[in-house]
């Protein structure tokens, strides 16, 4: 079956993905207050911001997931479909957190196929009902989207499961990663359809739409957009097996704001960051950021929450109450266990019933006055490896039946059907303990459920027996390998796959006094019912606002093709030094100084070759034969090798080891700086270095005259920068009462005298060129790295004193587009040369050979 929302998708993931023309609008957009629809459909924006926003506006949320919070089922009657609210769904359990001014907008599929001959009708009713916009996934696209990509391939590797054989999950499929894509596409165009980008802000959820925000991204600059996983993040070892990890990696740093349930998942992810794309995060006012080309991308950590409302109303429904009666009858005399997981390889639950079979073997006092209830979810996915761990599970429970039980007992109680709310409700409100043994689980919000039913009602109290003073108890033996395990400190934790572990805390569990029991039930349900699922919604939204108040202070473009895509945020002031322009002030000017880095300016930082190539030379020196030009090469590096590089520029002047040594041009002597002529604690410095050396494989020491640098380029980038920190520390330390300073730089740690900096080189040859009577009228500094930054602002705070008979044009230019106190970018080292050619063109044009030659000829006769 074909949908009206895709054709032909499958070819997306080409380079040109998104450069296709956008889904026409199918809707409307949704209704914003009473009477008023905005329906501007312009495209062309030269921002990627185009459409304009309504006169009346009304706050709102588009939140966006894979599926709708909705149900769906035909009347076979009227052949009519119907839909209903899921009241289960946390999408809209989240709206509690939202102010109630604020209007929903829900994105996301049915979970029912809608044939194409009725989706306009269903999509209009969905949408005048209940706020929600449904995407049409075909048959064919939906199956490789959700069962394949998604289930066979994310959600394995994201739960810690390789492909290592056929037999033990999917290799990777590149037409199920095209469907993939696809299916994002539809979404991201479904939320097109009714987005107000100015105002409207976006809430993708979970992996199944990892690569929607830089559609998103692609189509609207400055978007409101954040990003919640509600699954695992695995670790940049499993991880980095993806083919297409760098474009899922983009596709969420296309977000403002990223949420993860726990640190550790936060942490993984920003360790794939900076392995596989270089970046580097900090911590921000107890915010961690992320810069990513300008833009500060945060990451928020903060689990989910249970829907306490809707949680106490199930307990006090006459059906549970009479549930709960049912199932203590039934179990009168044991104490019950209680185990809810959906049927998957992950949950551990086959594990769990090893732990009660080895629990009863090692006390058989327990045997038939425990029993452990496990109710099974049904499956949300498909496979081979379902089947087998729904096979296992049967086995092992039939085994310990037959072991343990007896005609009137059964130790292992098995529920696998369909279990309504109230019955679920009814058997947390009785259980003693509740297990939760996945092996990977991205939340899991079983035992807050527990909690909040543990607490009870009045009308559960009197149900259960239990009088009002009476303390209310609950235990929980939680796996540390789940979301919430950080948050319930007074769970017993274990590792699901250590079974004589598990069943001492089952043990531990049944026969704990029961005042401590009292204890660690006050302190979860204090913060479960302080961090419900609406204050989890609020906090995020909030953060969110947060993260995207500087959208409209900076310049957006785009960058990058496919998925690839990025925006670019920078200063409004921040440009692309255009070699035209720069040229025409050049030719106009007869006083210029011209300052330039070497490493990663006029050689590319990563090249292997140190030296500078003979067309950077050439350059150099057709630059300084102009008799109007001052040129210095003002870099950290040593004079020694700058020297030798530079041995055929005469008249270039160069700046060593960050100006401690100067050299006016190739005749003249060495300077060396004043201020740093006690480097004895070189000798603190050193050993320190080496220590931290010996310690880091990788990293090695750098000795100059008057600096000691410790390099750890080639280190693991994670224990590389811990290890930066920690020296930087330790150097600080040591050298409190020393004059010398500890610089942190790109991949390394420098320690040099103090008073010595690129900024003071740079005002010390201005001040001269003043006081020998050619005060420049154009000064160009051109640098990558933080060290330049002392450069720029010396060189603004010099050219605007009042020693200068009238200020000079300024060309202060930072390599790489990032934040810097630069007016001015080029992308990377070739640009310079780039520039630099056409300066040493300027400086030296090419002589009229013809009417030169016709003189000569009228001379001779």
């Amino acid at each position: 079956m074909a949908s009206r929302s895709c054709t032909n998708l499958f070819d997306l993931a080409s380079g040109g993905l998104l450069d296709i023309p956008c889904t026409p609008r199918a809707l409307p957009r949704v209704m914003t207050v009473p009477g008023i629809i905005s329906d501007v459909d312009s495209y062309s924006n030269d921002d990627g911001d185009s459409d304009s926003t309504s006169s009346v506006y009304r706050e709102r949320k588009i939140v966006v997931a894979n599926m709708l919070p909705l149900h769906a089922k035909k009347d076979p009657e009227t052949d009519k479909w119907r839909f209903s609210l899921d009241e289960d769904s946390i999408l809209l359990q989240s709206r509690d957190g939202f102010s109630s001014e604020t209007e929903v907008v829900y994105v996301g599929s049915l979970k029912a196929e809608i044939d194409i001959s009725e989706q306009d009708e269903v999509a209009q009713k969905l949408l005048e009902e209940f706020n929600c916009v449904p995407t049409f996934l075909p048959s064919d696209l939906q199956k490789k989207f959700y069962l394949g990509f998604c289930k066979q391939q994310l959600w394995p590797l994201f739960h810690y499961m390789l492909p290592m054989c056929p037999d033990h999950g999917d290799r990777f499929d590149r037409s199920l990663w095209q469907a993939y894509v696809s299916a994002n596409k539809i979404f991201a165009d479904k939320v097109m359809e009714v987005i107000n980008p100015e105002d409207d802000c976006v809430w993708v959820h979970d992996y199944h739409l990892m690569v929607l925000p830089t559609f998103l991204r692609k189509r609207y600059y400055r978007v409101k957009l954040g990003f919640f996983l509600h699954s695992p993040f695995p670790s940049s070892e499993i991880y980095r097996t993806m083919p297409v990890r760098d474009e899922i990696l983009r596709g969420l740093l296309n977000c403002d704001l990223i949420g993860f349930h726990t640190f550790d998942y936060a942490r993984h992810f920003l360790s794939c960051c900076s392995r596989m794309l270089g970046l580097d995060y900090e911590s921000k006012r107890g915010h961690i950021g992320l810069d990513y080309f300008g833009r500060t991308v945060y990451i928020k950590i903060l689990p989910v929450g249970v829907h306490m409302g809707q949680l106490e109303s199930a307990l006090n429904l006459p059906n549970t109450t009479s549930k709960i009666k049912e199932i203590q009858e039934q179990f009168k005399g044991k104490k019950m266990i209680l185990g809810i997981d959906d049927m998957d390889i992950f949950k551990g639950i086959s594990l769990k019933f090893l732990a009660l079979e080895q629990l009863l073997q090692q006390n058989p006092e327990l045997q038939g006055k425990i029993v452990l209830v496990q109710i099974v979810n049904p499956a949300r996915g498909s496979g081979k490896d379902v089947q087998e761990a729904k096979s296992e599970t049967y086995l092992t429970a039939r085994r310990i039946n037959e072991v343990y039980g007896s005609p009137t007992y059964e130790p292992v109680v098995l529920i696998d059907r369909p279990v309504p709310r109230y019955e679920k409700t009814a058997y947390y409100a009785v259980a003693e303990c509740c297990i939760v043994n996945a092996v990977r689980d991205g939340m899991n919000l079983v035992p807050y459920k527990y909690i909040v039913c543990r607490q009870g009602t009045p009308l559960i109290n009197e149900a259960l027996g239990i009088t009002e003073d009476s303390p209310q108890t609950s235990m929980l033996v939680v796996s540390e390998f789940i979301g919430c395990s950080p948050s319930l400190s007074g769970a017993i934790r274990v590792n699901p796959w250590d079974i004589d572990a598990v069943a001492d805390a089952l043990n531990l569990a049944i026969t704990m006094p029961k005042s401590e029991k009292q204890l660690r039930h006050e302190k979860h349900y204090r913060y479960v019912s302080s961090h419900d699922v609406a204050y989890w919604a609020r906090s995020f939204a909030q953060d969110l606002d947060r993260a995207c108040r500087d959208h409209y202070s900076k310049r957006c473009w785009g960058i990058g093709l496919g998925l690839r895509f990025r925006v670019v945020s920078l200063s409004p002031n921040f440009r692309k030094l255009s070699i035209d322009h720069i040229v025409s002030a050049y030719k106009r000017t007869n006083r210029r100084a011209i300052f330039l880095d070497y490493d990663g300016t006029v050689i590319p930082e990563a090249s292997i070759i140190k030296a500078p190539s003979p067309e950077v030379l050439s350059l150099m020196n057709s630059l300084c034969k102009d008799p109007k030009n001052t040129v210095f090469i003002v870099s950290g590096r040593g004079r020694t090798s700058l020297s030798d590089w530079f041995a055929s520029c005469e008249t270039l002047g160069i700046a060593a080891e960050h100006g401690y040594f100067l050299r006016w041009n190739r005749s003249s002597e060495w300077e060396t700086s004043p201020v740093g002529a006690d480097l004895d604690w070189k000798e603190i410095v050193e050993p320190v270095m080496r220590l931290y050396t010996e310690a880091t494989d990788g990293s090695n020491i750098e000795t100059k005259e008057s600096a000691l640098v410790w390099h750890h380029q080639d280190a693991d980038p994670d224990f590389g920068s811990c290890q930066a920190k920690e020296l930087l520390d330790h150097l600080e330390n040591v050298l409190s009462n020393e004059p010398a300073v500890v610089k942190r730089g790109q991949h390394i740690v420098e320690v040099k005298p103090q008073g010595v900096s690129k900024g003071l080189v740079a005002e010390k040859i201005l001040s001269r060129m003043v006081n020998d009577g050619k005060a420049p009228d154009f000064v160009m500094c051109i640098g990558d790295d933080r060290s330049d930054e002392d450069m720029f602002e010396s060189i603004l705070s010099t050219v605007s004193s009042p020693s200068l008979p009238s200020p000079p044009e300024i060309f202060a230019c930072t390599v790489g587009r990032k934040p810097s106190k630069a007016k001015y970018y080029l992308d990377d080292a070739s640009d310079v040369v780039k520039l630099l050619q056409g300066l040493a063109t300027a400086s030296s044009p090419k002589p009229r050979h013809l009417p030169h030659i016709q003189v000569s000829f009228e001379s001779i006769y």
